[in-house]
């Protein structure tokens, strides 16, 4: 286990997750020889509370995913450790996972493609249901989708109905029924409203929020808009290019931010409050573009405060505060 202690609640964690790694082959020649491997996500650790909301935000490519999908099993994780209410997910094979499959949902980025358009509301509820153990055809599970779908904003009278007959945000409340249908105790939420119009957006963050008091779940809130993450997060894990450069508080994290990437996607953020506006500014672009990062600092070439011993020096996550920590060795010397 790793030696930070990164617990976001007082009780103990929910989720853990430790030292995280995965790499891809990159595949070459007409035989598709291995040439090197790519670093999609490197010694990632943080840890959900039960109850409680982590925002883990960065750009696209960054890794995020990734790490979401190796939480649900869908990859395994070449280095590190998942532990859900104590059992290391990563020690179990598909036969062991599966009882556990139920209790870790996910609610999708795009509700247009996350719908089989084939598949009417009450089947597409079905297919839960039924992993679930409500085997019967008849009305236990019929008033168990009916309970869903007026817990997330809907009608029972859609049961019948096919994905192309609602909007954007209802076809996203019928993926948010879909997971509460087996119900879950962990939602990893993979930039939920990202394909939403804005005005639908505040009403499924809300929905979520509501969920959560209601039914005590705990979410892994995946985006990179850090208005809705400063939101609905209890604390923030910044990655940038398969790392967690910072973590801490969400409002700690907001009011502070100690790595030179936060205060660069801060500041790109709109402020009404210009005096609350981070003024830092990327310079240059990254010296590795496309290719593997470099050892040193991922922020190479990009980080408006680079000195030369940022090229080789020790990128460790580093504590700066309660449960506050930060992957640049200057970050003790900012306040």
């Amino acid at each position: 286990m790793s030696d930070m202690v990164l617990a976001t609640s007082t009780d103990k964690p929910f989720l853990t997750v430790d030292g995280l790694k995965k790499y891809f082959p990159v595949r070459r020649g007409l035989l598709q020889r291995i040439t090197g491997w790519t670093r999609a996500v490197e010694d990632v650790s943080f840890e959900i509370g039960a109850g409680r909301t982590l925002g883990l935000v960065g750009e696209s490519g960054c890794g995020k995913t990734t790490v979401a999908r190796m939480i649900l099993k869908l990859l395994d994780a070449d280095e590190g450790h998942i532990f859900f209410r104590g059992q290391d997910l990563t020690l179990l094979n598909e036969k062991q996972m599966r009882p556990l499959r139920k209790e870790i949902q996910i609610i999708f980025q795009d509700p247009y493609g996350s719908l089989n358009p084939r598949m009417t509301v009450a089947q597409t509820l079905s297919e839960g249901l039924r992993f679930a153990g409500y085997d019967d055809r008849g009305e236990r599970r019929r008033n168990r989708m009916q309970e869903v779908l007026e817990t997330a904003g809907l009608s029972s009278a859609v049961l019948d109905r096919y994905p192309h007959e609602f909007s954007g945000g209802q076809r996203q409340r019928i993926g948010i029924a879909r997971a509460l249908s087996v119900e879950p105790s962990l939602i990893i939420c993979d930039e939920p409203i990202s394909a939403l119009d804005v005005s639908i957006q505040a009403q499924i963050i809300n929905l979520l929020k509501d969920l959560q008091e209601q039914l005590g779940l705990s979410y892994l809130f995946i985006s990179h808009d850090l208005n809705v993450v400063g939101y609905i997060s209890d604390h923030v894990a910044v990655m940038y290019r398969g790392q967690v450069v910072e973590y801490g508080p969400s409002e700690t994290l907001f009011e502070n931010p100690r790595h030179p990437y936060t205060e660069i996607l801060l500041a790109a953020v709109p402020d009404p409050d210009e005096e609350k506006k981070v003024t830092a500014q990327a310079t240059g672009t990254e010296r590795s573009g496309n290719g593997p990062p470099p050892e040193g600092c991922r922020l190479l070439g990009r980080c408006p405060m680079e000195e030369p011993h940022c090229e080789n020096g020790a990128n460790e996550l580093l504590q700066v505060g309660p449960k506050h920590y930060v992957r640049c060795w200057k970050a003790k010397d900012r306040r």
